[in-house]
C-alpha cells in the first residue's frame, strides 16, 4: 500500500528508523498513558459534567464550565490555580498578560535562557519601539547569555541573580529559532533551585510553549511559580480553536486575571460564547496528541540521521518539547522538505510553500502548514529562515501515522528533487 508513490529507498529507511527508535517510542507511550490517566483524574476532580459545555454571554458571571476548566488545567499542571481562556489571542499574548500582570515599574525581568523568542521581544521592548511595551512602563530587562553550545550557564545565572535580585527570573523552555537544546524538567529544576537559594523572593516564570505533556514531571512540581502557553500548541490537543493558559500560584494567577479583565473582577467575568466544549475536548486529548507529536519528532530524527543529516535532538535523547531540528545544508533541500510536509497535509496539500519576507526577520522565511486551525503548531508544520545553516524546525502531528507520512514525504521530495538536478 503506497498511496503517495514514495520511493522504496525512503520506505526502507523509514523501516530502519522505526527499529532504531522503538525503545524511545515505547518510553513516550508510557508518558502518554501516565498523562492521559492524570488528565481523566483532573476531569473527575473538577466534577466536569455535560452542563459545563454550555456557553455564557454578556459578563459571563457564574460560568461554571469556565471555572471547571480552570480546575482541570490546574490539576493537570500541579498548579494551585489556572486561567484558561479562549480570548487569549496567541501564546505571545498569554505570556504578555502574565508579564504585565506581575511586573511593576522599576522591576527587573532577568531572562536566564538568553534572548527570548522573536515574537515576545516587542512586548518586552527589545525590538520595534512599540508604545505599551514593558520598557515603556519602566520595567527593566536583563539576560544571561547561553554558553557557546547553547546550554544554560548555571554559574553565570547564579551570579546574576545574586547581583540583580530580580523581581522575575524568566525561563524559556523551547528553543525558538535557535539551535540550543530545549529544557527538560531537570534543567528547569536546577534553575529553580539556584533562584530559590540565591533570591527567594524572585518569581520564577516559565514560557512553557511546546513543552506541555512531553514528560511526567511538571514544571510546577520542581519550583516554577507561574507559567503560560498556547492552546493551539500542545495544551489544546489540536481541538481548541484558539486560546491560552496561565497556571501557577493562586495569588500570581489572580494578578494575571486582573490584567486580562480588570482589577477586582479578574476571573469572575468573561463570557465563553459556546467555546467550552471544544476547550474541554482539547484538554482531554492534549496528553495523547502531544505525545503523538513527540513520536513524530523522534521518527524524523531517526530517519534523517539514517539519511545522513545532522539532527537535534538525536532520536535517543530526552526531550523538553515537540520541536525537531534538522540540518539540511542548502536552500533547495530546505524548500523541498517544506514542500513534502505540505503535500502530506489533509488541508491545503496542493499548496506549494514559497519563501517570503516577514516582519522581524532579516532573511526570507519558508513555512509549511496544512492545518485545521490556522497557525496551529501542534499540527504537523515546518518552518525556517533561508540562511545558514539551512536548518528546518519541524513540530506537531495530530497522530503518529499522519506525522510519519509527512516526514517520509519530506524525505522523498528531497531525494527526488536532488536526482532531477
Amino acid at each position: 500500500m503506497n498511496f503517495f508513490d514514495i520511493d522504496n529507498r525512503i520506505i526502507e529507511a523509514s523501516q530502519k528508523a522505526m527499529e532504531l527508535c522503538k525503545s524511545k517510542l515505547d518510553e513516550i507511550n508510557d508518558i502518554q498513558e501516565y498523562n492521559q490517566q492524570k488528565m481523566i483524574k483532573a476531569f473527575q476532580e473538577a466534577g466536569v459534567r455535560e452542563s459545563h459545555f454550555s456557553g455564557s454571554t454578556g459578563y459571563g458571571y457564574d460560568d461554571f464550565g469556565r471555572d471547571a476548566l480552570d480546575r482541570v488545567y490546574a490539576y493537570a499542571f500541579d498548579a494551585e490555580d489556572a486561567l484558561v481562556r479562549h480570548n487569549f489571542a496567541s501564546g505571545t499574548h498569554t505570556l504578555t498578560v502574565a508579564l504585565f500582570g506581575i511586573l511593576r515599574p522599576n522591576d527587573t525581568m532577568l531572562s536566564v535562557t538568553g534572548m527570548p523568542y522573536d515574537t515576545i521581544r516587542s512586548a518586552i521592548g527589545l525590538e520595534g519601539n512599540y508604545p505599551g511595551s514593558l520598557k515603556d512602563f519602566g520595567i527593566n530587562f536583563e539576560m544571561v547569555d547561553l554558553k557557546a553550545d547553547g546550554t544554560v550557564d548555571y554559574e553565570a545565572v547564579e551570579q546574576r541573580i545574586r547581583e540583580e535580585k530580580p523581581k522575575m527570573v524568566y525561563i524559556q523552555r523551547s528553543r525558538g529559532y535557535s539551535i540550543r537544546p530545549s529544557l527538560t524538567y531537570r534543567e528547569i529544576k536546577k534553575l529553580c533551585e539556584i533562584s530559590k537559594k540565591t533570591s527567594p523572593k524572585s518569581i520564577i516564570m516559565l514560557d512553557n510553549c511546546y513543552g506541555e505533556f512531553v514528560e511526567k514531571v511538571t514544571p510546577m512540581s520542581v519550583g516554577v511559580d507561574i507559567m503560560a502557553g498556547s492552546l493551539i500548541k500542545n495544551a489544546g490537543g489540536g481541538i481548541a480553536p484558539t486560546g491560552g493558559y496561565i497556571a501557577g500560584k493562586k495569588e500570581l494567577v489572580e494578578m494575571c486575571a486582573y490584567r486580562l479583565t480588570t482589577p477586582g473582577t479578574g476571573k469572575e467575568i468573561g463570557a465563553t460564547l459556546g467555546n467550552n466544549r471544544e476547550l474541554f475536548m482539547g484538554a482531554y486529548h492534549a496528553p495523547f496528541v502531544s505525545c503523538e507529536a513527540l513520536k513524530t519528532a523522534v521518527f524524523a530524527s531517526a530517519l534523517f540521521e539514517i539519511l545522513g543529516y545532522d539532527t537535534t535532538p538525536k532520536y535517543s535523547e530526552n526531550r523538553g518539547d515537540i520541536i525537531q531540528l534538522i540540518m539540511l545544508g542548502n536552500e533547495e533541500k530546505l524548500c523541498s522538505f517544506c514542500e513534502g510536509i505540505q503535500s502530506g497535509s489533509a488541508v491545503d496539500s496542493f499548496v506549494k510553500p514559497e519563501p517570503s519576507d516577514m516582519p522581524g526577520y532579516e532573511s526570507q522565511v519558508i513555512m509549511a502548514a496544512g492545518a485545521f486551525t490556522l497557525g496551529s503548531s501542534i499540527e504537523l508544520s515546518a518552518d525556517a529562515p533561508l540562511r545558514e545553516p539551512y536548518a528546518v524546525w519541524m513540530q506537531g502531528g495530530l497522530n503518529f501515522c499522519s506525522g510519519k507520512l509527512g516526514v517520509m514525504l519530506a524525505a522523498d521530495k528531497i531525494l527526488k528533487k536532488s536526482e532531477e538536478n
